[in-house]
């Protein structure tokens, strides 16, 4: 099984639940804050590097959701200065197991990376937003800032 290195939006409930599915399957998840980790460009690549420039964007975030930012549009240099200068607007999560890295969960590329030991798989997209009963979104945080809530796609 493997050491899974996992940045996240801490509070996430989408997140939680990619954590608990990795665990389920027998990895260790250690979770990082995407948010406190000292991204340098060089870093950052080294996840991001393969992707398409538009992939890199977490497509929930409030700006990206609103059209203020629209990845499509963006180029390389532009594109790494928003995502270096505001870390929420990464695609989450981020995970590195060794020299290996993937952006984004998606189940049949994190099964066929890592294995997921046919562990059941919850209802819905696992990469989606989770939204709790009270309306909130998947921060965690019951507070209503953008900047709680980026990624959610609640507010």
């Amino acid at each position: 099984m493997a050491v899974v290195t996992f940045y996240e939006k801490p509070g996430c409930k989408g997140n939680l639940r990619q954590k608990t599915l990795l665990a389920a399957a027998g990895h260790t998840v250690q979770a990082k804050s995407l948010k406190a980790e000292a991204w340098t460009a060089d870093r950052l690549l080294a996840f991001l590097g393969p992707l398409p420039v538009a992939d890199w964007f977490n497509r929930a975030a409030p700006a990206v959701k609103s059209g203020e930012i629209v990845p499509e549009d963006l180029g390389f240099e532009d594109a790494l200065h928003l995502l270096l200068e505001n870390p929420l607007l990464i695609r989450r999560p981020l995970m590195e197991v060794g020299e290996e890295r993937m952006v984004g969960f998606d189940t049949p590329a994190v099964d066929a990376w890592l294995g997921l030991k046919d562990v059941e798989l919850p209802a819905g997209n696992i990469e989606a937003c989770v939204h709790g009963p009270e309306g909130h979104g998947s921060c965690g945080s019951h507070a209503h800032d953008e900047e709680e809530h980026a990624g959610c796609g609640t507010h």
